[in-house]
């Protein structure tokens, strides 16, 4: 039996979540089930789970996202949570940031095939991109790193007064814990814990929300910040 023969039916909730994106969301299903299985962007024991797991648990993040805002997802991946987002989202500009080859290929291929226009894949970590990409207003994150390394790559991405929204599991509230100290030296000004997908995904997907003031990254990034601005107007000026 092939990968894809074990791929469930989407479930009811995923027509009321994707809506006018359903056959999209399908789609995207099974091309994680096939292409992301065969080059290892997931594991094989994943795709009976994908839509519960994966989709939805994704997807519902919208819940919290404002609208009409710049998103970048660190460490997309295989584009979770940024595709399942911007499926049900148009409203947002995407940024899918990843640093593999392999996997940014399947990124371009699914923004190509499913008609993502919202959405721009970069291949780079997070470190190295900033001060090249327009700061965000929201940074996103799924299964990429423990909080307080993966606040030290996302913040300095944001907006002042932007937001980290990162996709946790059972320790997000020992994870916050743990992270306050690094947080607080980011900028963080304000942490929640947010648990959304009432109906949709159960067990409800937990968010900790991430605030920032007006020096996201702290005072080391902001000084950055400004170095590659001052040599970004240097290029234009030649």
């Amino acid at each position: 039996m092939t990968e894809a023969a074990e791929l469930p039916p989407a479930p009811e909730q995923a027509r009321e979540v994707f809506g006018e994106r359903y056959a999209d969301a399908v789609r995207y299903a099974e091309l994680l089930a096939e292409a992301g299985v065969q080059r290892g962007l997931i594991g094989p024991r994943e795709v009976p789970r994908l839509w519960e797991r994966h989709l939805l648990n994704c997807a519902v993040l919208s819940e919290v996202v404002p609208e009409g805002v710049t998103v970048c997802d660190v460490g997309s991946g295989a584009g979770l949570p940024g595709i399942p987002l911007a499926l049900v989202r148009e409203d947002l500009k995407i940024t899918l940031l990843e640093p593999l080859l392999r996997r940014t290929n399947f990124l371009n291929e699914v923004v190509e095939l499913l008609g993502l226009d919202h959405v721009t894949v970069v291949r780079g970590r997070a470190e190295e991109v900033m001060g090249k990409l327009p700061p965000v207003h929201v940074v996103t994150a799924r299964a990429v790193a423990p909080l307080d390394r993966l606040a030290a790559w996302g913040i300095p991405l944001l907006r002042p007064y932007g937001e980290m929204l990162a996709l946790k599991g059972d320790t997000a509230e020992e994870e916050l814990k743990a992270a306050a100290t690094a947080l607080s030296k980011l900028g963080a000004v304000e942490t929640s814990i947010l648990h959304v997908g009432d109906g949709i995904v159960d067990p409800l997907s937990t968010v900790v929300r991430v605030e920032v003031g007006e020096s996201p990254g702290g005072v080391r990034f902001a000084a950055k910040r400004a170095k590659a601005a001052r040599a970004g107007r240097a290029r234009r000026r030649r």
